[in-house]
């Protein structure tokens, strides 16, 4: 494998973030869930500060990417660091791309001083499963994710 280089990113890069997503977004076939903009991307991870972008890069191309956003464990009294989206384009994969993007963002995470670094996976995803037990990490069987979005955001909001 040839040794990745990371670099963070930056405004200019907005349409490639969306592509990626784009992308991910395929992979996970959920294409049509998709209506993030350029625009929308652009403010919220750069005008807002909401979100962090890590490229992973093979002779100066961007192979993969990570975006990732501080939360806070109320009790670890700490920040952690979570894990959105990864992902790398199919025909980069297999060189251990992933597993250093992982690593990177575990570094940050210590160097940050946070808590822990977590993530969510489909639960259909068997090969990313499988990577992520083989890193060590563990699923939060005890916990149960819930989401309110869209119309029932916006009566939830009015209440």
């Amino acid at each position: 494998m040839t040794k990745p280089e990371f670099r963070f990113a930056d405004r200019k890069d907005s349409e490639l973030i969306l592509k990626f997503i784009k992308d991910l977004a395929e992979y996970e076939k959920m294409s049509d869930l998709v209506v993030a903009t350029k625009e929308q991307l652009e403010e919220e991870i750069f005008g807002k500060k909401r979100a962090e972008v890590l490229f992973v890069m093979e002779d100066g191309l961007e192979v993969g990417f990570a975006l990732f956003f501080h939360n806070f464990s109320t009790f670890l009294g700490r920040a952690g660091l979570y894990l959105e989206d990864l992902f790398v384009l199919p025909e980069f994969r297999g060189k251990g791309y992933g597993k250093a993007t992982l690593k990177k963002l575990a570094q940050i995470a210590v160097e940050r001083g946070c808590g822990r670094f977590e993530w969510w996976c489909l639960d259909w995803n068997k090969p990313s499963i499988d990577f992520y037990l083989s890193l060590g990490a563990e699923p939060m069987s005890d916990w149960t994710t819930y989401r309110v979005a869209g119309e029932k955001l916006l009566e939830l909001a009015e209440e």
